[in-house]
């Protein structure tokens, strides 16, 4: 089957960062209702769909709705904006970058991520230096004046970059989470057979510290909890083989490990079992830093069994993520045939050989 093109498209290109995901939950929960039997919000705003089960334990599917982007902390005499980040950047990606300043008027205006220095042409040898957040502003071609009356402190602030398809890739701004909510949509759809409670979580403000998964966490209590998100695909130039983690085309990613969790071998195997099952493509993921959702369910309350269904995805945090058709393909299947094999593994930690 192959990649919805204009779900993802709706997915990535509608803003919201965290604490501001108002407008992607709506265009979730207009693709996600129809499969579900009731949808709420939590104080987090967390979209919560759940699919009443039939005898099945109760499964938690998380997959975070922020994008990484900047809310405007100042507007300086001439109409300059500077940016506080909400989220992870390198600031070597973003120069010269467009942005859009969402209002609170609702409008979205056009601008340019550029240095405070001089142009190239007009350095001296040894006069450029490493770059940082704070040495960016945003300019809008617009009049001091002009600006102030529109943009306030607080305004949102994301990146423009469009969904594309390269090669056999999809390339855009925010995939970052947004196609771990196309899996979870999508895998919802396909898991027909399903005994499970299932509950599609739609989180927020995972980028600043998996905030809105450690509250469903929390009112859930699930008895399994699966994360989808991106990883890192450092299949590329620069580094080593064993330093790439996962590969494009290489299928979907199974976790075993990140910052935020050690899944639990059980569940790790389980997808193993069914990736081999039903002729899915996967690798075995091992992230040294940065973590998911996972993570918030893991230990929360008396703890759950966890693990990532990650899509390997290159250039990360930038405006060009990209990730190949199949490997979010992968990612659907696999999560479909997990929530249709629901119940038939136990998870649990036990003193064997005891009476």
């Amino acid at each position: 089957m192959p990649v919805d093109m204009q779900l993802l498209r709706d997915l990535t290109q509608t803003p919201g960062i965290a604490s501001r995901e108002d407008k992607v939950r709506e265009v979730v929960a207009t693709h996600l209702g129809p499969l579900v039997d009731d949808l709420s919000v939590d104080a987090l705003g967390n979209l919560i769909g759940h699919r009443k089960g039939n005898g099945g334990p109760r499964i938690a599917i998380a997959a975070h709705i922020d994008e990484i982007g900047f809310l405007v902390r100042h507007v300086d005499d001439n109409g300059f904006l500077r940016v506080q980040r909400v989220g992870g950047f390198d600031p070597r990606v973003l120069v010269a970058q467009r942005v859009l300043v969402h209002t609170r008027q609702g409008d979205s205006v056009p601008g340019v991520f550029q240095p405070a220095s001089k142009p190239i042409h007009l350095m001296q040898p040894g006069e450029a230096k490493d770059l940082k957040l704070e040495d960016l502003f945003v300019d809008l071609g617009m009049a001091a004046e002009k600006v102030k009356d529109q943009v306030r402190i607080g305004d949102m602030v994301t990146l423009d970059r469009d969904l594309v398809a390269v090669g056999d890739t999809v390339v855009s701004k925010a995939l970052d989470d947004r196609v771990g909510v196309y899996v979870m949509i999508e895998a919802v759809r396909k898991a027909t057979a399903s005994t499970a409670e299932i509950y599609a979580i739609a989180t927020t403000q995972e980028e600043i510290g998996l905030r809105g998964a450690h509250a469903a966490a929390y009112s859930i209590d699930p008895d399994i909890a699966i994360a989808l998100d991106v990883t890192i695909a450092a299949d590329i130039p620069g580094g080593t083989p064993d330093a790439h983690v996962t590969k494009l085309g290489g299928g979907t990613a199974i976790k075993i490990l990140d910052n935020s969790q050690i899944a639990n071998p059980k569940v790790v195997d389980h997808l193993r079992e069914l990736a081999k099952e039903h002729d899915i493509p996967h690798q075995f993921e091992i992230l040294p830093f940065g973590g998911t959702d996972a993570g918030a369910f893991q230990t929360s309350r008396g703890g759950t069994a966890t693990s990532t269904i990650s899509i390997p995805t290159r250039y990360v945090h930038t405006v060009n993520e990209m990730a190949h058709v199949d490997d979010i393909q992968a990612s659907v299947d696999l999560l479909a045939a997990f929530l249709n094999a629901a119940g038939t593994k136990s998870y649990a930690y036990s003193l064997e050989g005891r009476s």
